[in-house]
């Protein structure tokens, strides 16, 4: 496998991974466990910091005229990143909100 295959592929496994976590994250803070919804945000967040790490590479390579070449692999990696991102945003909000709820009861 390429080394521009090898970084996408590591992009997608990790902000898939910080995604499913974000997730997780929402459904526990629905359940009041806010504890482990904040600990998953957490670990999601380090996932999606390591693949943020290998986008960053790819960037760089950019910047030092080094041609990427267009790939669907390379568009769905950058589709799950935002996607992972936007998850990252809602478990936040989610938890809040759920914490607000709950003080309300």
């Amino acid at each position: 496998m390429e080394e521009m295959e090898l970084i996408f592929f590591e992009i997608i496994s990790t902000v898939g991974t910080a995604r499913s976590a974000f997730i997780d994250a929402i459904g526990l803070a629905k359940k009041g466990d806010f504890e482990g919804a904040e600990a998953k945000v957490k670990e999601g967040n380090e996932h999606f910091l390591t693949g943020h790490k290998s986008h960053a590479k790819l960037i760089q390579k950019e910047a030092s005229d080094e041609k990427i070449e267009f790939s669907l692999l390379l568009v769905h990696a950058e589709d799950q990143m935002m996607s992972a991102e936007a998850f990252k945003i809602l478990s936040e909000e989610f938890i809040d909100v759920y914490k607000r709820i709950e003080e309300g009861s």
